[in-house]
């Protein structure tokens, strides 16, 4: 019976990031969003520790000290700031995160509605998400600053502008920084080109 109300949360879980990522151009991330759910190693976690109200990786951890599913997943989906801790450049070499590409802040956005609407179900509101950010500190403490600034900027403005509003920004942000990643990408071939002259 558990696996069956697993399933169905993580199904619609999915169902819901698809739907917000088509909304801002982000086809592909939408449709393999969190595919290793399906993997046994997450899967059968997932059906363990199920509860319906919270991620079953919390149930995991507070039973054995650790998630082993949460490892695999975070390890396999760029859209999780951990994916992208790495040591630093830096003399110290300490292990910290990473500047994340700007489709993969947008996917963890609407992950972060997603995870909201399918726990909360009646009580979301479009402040939900920004409510639930504040309380994780990790995330404050590890993820690197841009990422974490673009982030709270889209979760803030769901909160005071409502998601069509936002979704459109997204949309629109996302649109811009490809044509900068177009334009780079155009200077850096045309450069490369000058010096083999």
């Amino acid at each position: 019976m558990k696996a069956m109300e697993h399933l169905k949360t993580i199904t619609h879980h999915r169902y819901l990031v698809r739907q917000h990522c088509f909304r801002v151009g982000l086809y592909w991330q939408g449709l393999t969003h969190d595919l290793s759910k399906f993997s046994p190693t997450e899967f059968l976690v997932g059906a363990k520790y199920f509860q319906g109200d919270r991620s079953p990786n919390n149930a995991e951890r507070e039973d054995k000290g650790y998630s082993s599913s949460w490892l695999h997943h975070k390890g396999r989906n760029k859209h999780h700031f951990e994916y992208w801790i790495d040591y630093s450049r830096g003399q110290d070499r300490l292990l910290g995160g990473m500047k994340m590409p700007v489709r993969f802040v947008a996917e963890m956005f609407m992950d972060r509605i997603a995870a909201c609407k399918t726990y909360q179900k009646d009580k979301y509101t479009d402040a939900s998400p920004w409510k639930y950010h504040l309380q994780s500190r990790l995330v404050h403490e590890i993820m690197h600053i841009d990422s974490l600034k673009l982030l709270e900027h889209f979760l803030k403005m769901l909160a005071e502008c409502g998601e069509d509003v936002t979704f459109a920004y997204v949309k629109k942000y996302l649109k811009l920084e490809r044509k900068h990643a177009r334009k780079q990408f155009i200077e850096n071939h045309i450069k490369g080109r000058k010096r083999k002259k």
